[in-house]
């Protein structure tokens, strides 16, 4: 099972962190981070770097497509070469996933048109005006479609455990949860638009950095 992370200058890092330290544990997973080209490519704060083993150019197929979000991702969509790569590849998976904005990237590619599909809170319009339906579901699975979204950054941990589940049973996703001890207790409420106290709110129209 060949699982792909595509990396692009201004990625976030945990939206393809999370669920490749969740799917590199299924049964036979080969996990490949690519990118325009192999090497290090930087994250939204240019602090951290995960290396790209493989060029986009390297990869014709694979199982599971995984797209991360991140500031980058703008960068992303007006790369028709890119969005092109991105279709291409959907063609021979059997499950193509984002994690945050990067359901942008699948909206572009032509992918959500007339689906639900989940993204971070910010991006809400901007998924919409891509021809997609955003809803402030968590995960959302489209099975007659092959495609699995998901909404902000620590979500794809999330995504990444159901999708787990359909490709090798309950009971490998709950062993791979257990591996990795996810038993979320968070010490705030404050993780959705709907929860967060108004304070928050204000943080992050002040530039509070995400």
């Amino acid at each position: 099972m060949r699982i792909v992370i595509p990396l692009f200058d201004g990625f976030t890092a945990l939206d393809a962190v999370g669920p490749y330290e969740v799917l590199k544990m299924l049964p036979g997973a080969e996990t490949v981070f690519a990118a325009e080209s192999v090497g290090p490519v930087r994250d939204s704060d240019r602090t951290l770097a995960l290396t790209a083993d493989a060029s986009f150019d390297d990869i014709t197929a694979c199982d599971v497509l995984v797209v991360p979000g991140g500031r980058g991702v703008r960068d992303f969509l007006a790369d028709e070469g890119l969005i092109a790569w991105v279709r291409r590849t959907h063609a021979t998976t059997t499950w193509t996933t984002s994690v945050c904005t990067g359901s942008l990237a699948l909206a572009a590619a032509g992918l959500l048109d007339g689906l639900t599909a989940a993204c971070h809170w910010t991006a809400e319009q901007e998924l919409n005006g891509l021809g997609a339906i955003y809803t402030k579901e968590r995960v959302v699975f489209h099975e007659e479609r092959r495609i699995v979204t998901s909404a902000g950054v620590s979500s794809g941990i999330d995504m990444a455990l159901a999708l787990a589940g359909r490709i090798a049973g309950r009971s490998t996703a709950e062993a791979i949860q257990l591996m990795i001890e996810y038993d979320p207790q968070p010490p705030f409420d404050a993780g959705s638009l709907d929860k967060a106290p108004q304070a928050a709110k204000d943080l992050l129209k002040a530039g509070l950095r995400r």
